[in-house]
């Protein structure tokens, strides 16, 4: 599983380039083995060496730690989300317990700051979704009695409203909820990589070429190394198929992003000075849009079935100029020129919005596929795997099994087939909204 990232995300390359960059080399035995060193394998490897300071403790990563997904994603810490499948009156009790673990995620992170002191441009000031269509305002009024079933404070925002909270008038019906969280995923995630315990080792850019299990033992292999270890988590999400984890019930979907350079005080004028605000789409393939601490435009409306490993300089330009216009969409009165970095980034999707957390035998387990939630829920999920594969019980896992389980999926190339189909079908009913 080798993957060749791009160099371009704008989080990533906000951040003081990390220094003394370990492969993996020569064989090890070690007692856990934590593949993936994102939100969930960082958190993972964490409470192991809090759990078992006494063992050796191992987390790779095929890229370096924190520089996938979770140092790519667009940096909501979310309370509720509308485009999962649970956005009806109907579906009431499985969307609360999707929330009861979002609200653990929100938790788990608050714990994690407030113990490390990690300053990553929290903000608790809420989220919007929001549509150019009038016509989606039936969609938030059912979605808006949803969540006053569950006590979420939230409010209905219309044209006016909305221009002057974000400053653009694109936008024609919106829902603010009040528990949203917008943040920096790369300085998050790097706090986590300089936190992890002096008895966990961190290898990087060491790709797992395959795994076999023998009896009490695993065997990973890598081009430098064979690692034989009693215990592994898999913590890699998007990439857990490829694997050979969960085949059948996850699959990667590919998206691109985009971050503006700060606006002038001028631009930032034009716009009426907004405070920082976050704003998701209704129509599942409409765009996320951010506009940051610092004056800047993160847009994401691309997804797509695409190579899950690479994509080429070419195509991220490609990628690029959609996110152009989307901008000029929604601020037509700033400059063509205002991108500063595109890059790409891989989400694991399952076929019922469900996570995986589980025991697959007695000494392996695997926490992902978040389906666009990972911050909150990847920390959340990394820590009880541990605990759980550690043979200690705690009401958050009682929770988190209580979800629905995800469903199964067909095999290739009938799934591929499926998936792009239904992008292309929602990619269509939400082109005004890209």
């Amino acid at each position: 599983m080798q993957i060749i990232n791009d160099n371009s995300c704008g989080w990533i390359n906000d951040l003081i380039p990390r220094s003394n960059i370990q492969s993996i080399k020569g064989n090890h035995d070690c007692e856990w083995l934590v593949v993936g060193a994102g939100f969930t394998g960082l958190s993972a490897a964490r409470k192991l060496g809090q759990l078992h300071p006494k063992e050796k403790i191992i987390i790779v990563d095929a890229q370096k730690a924190g520089e996938g997904a979770s140092g790519r994603n667009s940096g909501f810490l979310v309370d509720t989300t509308l485009n999962d499948g649970f956005s009806s009156n109907k579906e009431v009790k499985n969307y609360k317990k999707k929330t009861d673990i979002y609200d653990l995620g929100i938790n788990a992170i608050k714990k994690f700051i407030k113990e490390y002191q990690v300053d990553c441009d929290w903000n608790e000031c809420g989220k919007y979704f929001a549509s150019s269509k009038y016509k989606d305002r039936k969609i938030l009024l059912n979605f808006s009695s949803t969540l006053s079933n569950l006590d979420f404070k939230h409010k209905l925002l219309f044209e006016d409203e909305l221009s002057s909270r974000l400053g653009t008038k694109f936008y024609k019906t919106g829902l603010y909820t009040e528990g949203g969280i917008l943040l920096h995923p790369g300085k998050l995630v790097r706090s986590m990589i300089d936190t992890l315990p002096n008895n966990v080792k961190l290898y990087e850019e060491s790709s797992l070429l395959n795994w076999s299990s023998f009896k009490d033992i695993v065997v990973c292999d890598f081009e430098f190394s064979t690692v034989k270890t009693k215990k592994i988590i898999f913590a890699t999400n998007g990439f857990l198929k490829s694997l050979g984890i969960k085949s059948n019930y996850n699959f990667p979907i590919t998206l691109t992003a985009s971050i503006t350079r700060p606006l002038s005080d001028d631009e930032f004028k034009l716009i009426g000075k907004p405070k920082e605000w976050g704003v998701l789409p209704i129509r599942p393939m409409g765009a996320t849009i951010r506009m940051t601490k610092d004056k800047r435009i993160l847009i994401r409306n691309t997804a797509e079935i695409y190579n899950p490993f690479k994509m080429s300089e070419t195509e991220l330009k490609k990628r690029s100029l959609i996110h152009k216009k989307g901008i000029k969409k929604r601020f037509p009165h700033l400059s063509d020129e205002l991108i500063q970095s595109t890059w790409s980034g891989v989400v694991s999707r399952s076929r019922n919005s469900s996570q995986i957390f589980e025991k697959i035998k007695d000494n392996i387990f695997v926490a992902g596929c978040y389906n666009g939630s990972g911050i909150g829920v990847g920390v959340l999920f990394g820590e009880q795997i541990a605990i759980k594969a550690s043979k200690i019980n705690s009401s958050e896992i009682k929770i988190i099994e209580n979800r629905n389980l995800p469903t199964w999926l067909p095999p290739n190339p009938i799934l591929n087939l499926a998936v792009k189909g239904r992008l292309l079908y929602e990619r269509f009913k939400a082109r005004s909204e890209i």
